[in-house]
């Protein structure tokens, strides 16, 4: 018999949707959304591993690939996008593979995702120790299906997010980060519940991804590029929140840092010149806590900050 993916069945809390009024409509919705989390919640130990494989894979030089059609393209594109700019990181370290390509972000392609050659192709550059995390609701996609396999065959990691525990594509993943969500209010619409879980998979995926690297220092982002404006004016409040320093001399540490935040709060944190906290970063791997630890022997790698973790004044 064939297997109809619990995404596509019916809801039957929502059969009388079209009966309700406005207010009505969107209780219904609401309360189908906050189911989610929890769904998501239960998925975590499986995507904690797909996190440590991507530390690896990019420690390595490797690549984390996204690859989704429809929706789970639109969302994995999104996220992919913003983490050059949030976190510093490198164009092209996470790639995102919309079916459709570039066009479909905007317009419906619907026919894309039935095309697995397109998914191989998509792939075609995938290396051993790359992480691939492919997402299709239904676990079925044909784009998808494409490129894990071409993924496998190329001796990287597959990771498959999908909302069916029977998906026929887990065949193809050394993880499956099974989010169950469940009918949607509109029957068929894994734009919503589905949608919602992939999204917080993926903010979850990418943000302990980046803080494992070492591109946060405690929960402020340690690695923003102060290209504009408005960017420098965020990076001196960065160093005040991290250091409680006053802001001339958060700018005369970012001056003699070059502009760079990294050296900057080292300098401001442990009275290191410029270069000895570049020479600690890179020995830390970039990771503050570590460089901090160095400069400051017999000193915790917390320092400029009260036992509460809030920032002390030097």
């Amino acid at each position: 018999m064939h297997h109809l993916p619990p995404t596509e069945g019916r809801n039957p809390r929502s059969t009388d949707i079209d009966r309700l009024d406005s207010l009505g409509i969107l209780r219904l919705v609401n309360a189908e959304d906050a189911t989610v989390p929890a769904v998501v919640a239960a998925a975590l130990p499986v995507l904690a591993r797909a996190v440590d494989a991507a530390v690896d894979a990019l420690r390595a030089g490797g690549t984390v690939h996204y690859v989704g059609a429809g929706s789970s393209g639109r969302y994995a594109v999104l996220d992919a996008a913003e983490l050059p700019p949030t976190y510093g990181l490198e164009p092209g370290r996470f790639r995102a593979h919309l079916a459709g390509g570039p066009d479909a972000l905007t317009r419906a392609a619907e026919g894309a995702e039935d095309h697995e050659q397109a998914g191989r192709e998509a792939l075609a550059d995938v290396a051993a120790g790359d992480v691939v995390v492919g997402l299709a609701a239904s676990g079925r996609t044909p784009y998808v299906a494409g490129a894990l396999a071409a993924a496998r065959t190329a001796g990287a990691v597959t990771v498959l997010v999908s909302a069916d525990p029977q998906a026929p594509l887990a065949a193809l993943a050394d993880l499956h980060v099974c989010v169950p969500t469940g009918p949607e209010v509109v029957t068929g619409s894994t734009r919503m519940k589905a949608g919602t879980a992939q999204k917080l998979v993926l903010h979850g995926f990418s943000t302990a991804v980046m803080v494992r690297l070492g591109r946060t220092y405690s929960n402020l982002m340690s690695d923003v590029a102060a290209g504009n404006r408005k960017l420098v004016a965020r990076t001196l409040t960065l160093l005040g929140q991290a250091s409680g320093a006053e802001p001339a001399a958060c700018r005369a540490a970012l001056d003699a840092a070059g502009g760079e935040l990294k050296p900057a709060l080292v300098v401001l944190l442990s009275g290191a010149t410029p270069e000895a906290a570049r020479s600690a970063l890179a020995a830390a791997g970039g990771q503050v806590r570590g460089a901090l630890a160095a400069v400051r022997p017999g000193t915790d790698a917390d320092a400029g900050r009260h036992p509460d973790g809030s920032p002390a004044r030097p």
